[in-house]
């Protein structure tokens, strides 16, 4: 078994050579910091990939914290579930294969964070199947990409932004593994 850094490591190497869509050290730091400052205690994460958001999230939740992370292809799943049991995080982090949106009504959990990193345009779809579930007053919400596929989720962006049930900020970065792309992270807290 290695250290969650030597995995997170060993696959931004990965990111890097492939040019995988992954989260890695740049976007990485911020969201140490938002579970650093918010200390969530269960995580729902939609978009699994390899596995490196919920390594990056999960070794840095509480001993009793969780992350529930949604993954739509099968065998991309079944990578993440051998980076995750590299990283010695299968305890506190479980993979549900299948489409988010029939998944999440499905879900039996409260979360205290929602990370969004799957389909763009799907994002204010996710939301509001989170909200039905019951995403309490204080919930985080963070949404990956929002300014390479601002168009793809125009609509996520103006009811976080404008509803009145979020207070919301957006900070800027720049696309993991791709020189010199503009990107953005929006965080949400959920204020009513």
């Amino acid at each position: 078994m290695a250290k969650p850094s030597d995995v997170l490591k060993s696959l931004e190497k990965t990111a890097n050579k492939q040019f995988v869509p992954s989260i890695g050290p740049i976007k990485g730091k911020i969201i140490a910091r938002i579970i650093k400052r918010y200390n969530p205690k269960n995580i729902l994460e939609v978009g699994t990939l390899y596995g490196y958001s919920a390594i990056l999230m999960a070794q840095r939740l509480a001993e009793d914290g969780k992350v529930v992370t949604i993954e739509l292809d099968r065998l991309i799943a079944a990578t993440a579930r051998k980076n995750i049991a590299k990283a010695g995080l299968s305890d506190k982090i479980d993979i549900v294969v299948g489409n988010a949106v029939e998944l999440l009504p499905k879900l039996n959990m409260k979360f205290d964070l929602l990370f969004l990193d799957a389909a763009k345009n799907e994002y204010l779809t996710y939301l509001k199947l989170a909200e039905e579930k019951g995403l309490e007053k204080g919930a985080i919400i963070v949404a990956d990409n929002v300014e390479v596929s601002k168009n793809e989720m125009l609509d996520y962006l103006k009811y976080v932004r404008l509803s009145g049930l979020y207070k919301s900020e957006t900070i800027e970065t720049r696309l993991e593994f791709t020189p010199n792309v503009r990107d953005a992270i929006e965080v949400s807290i959920k204020v009513t």
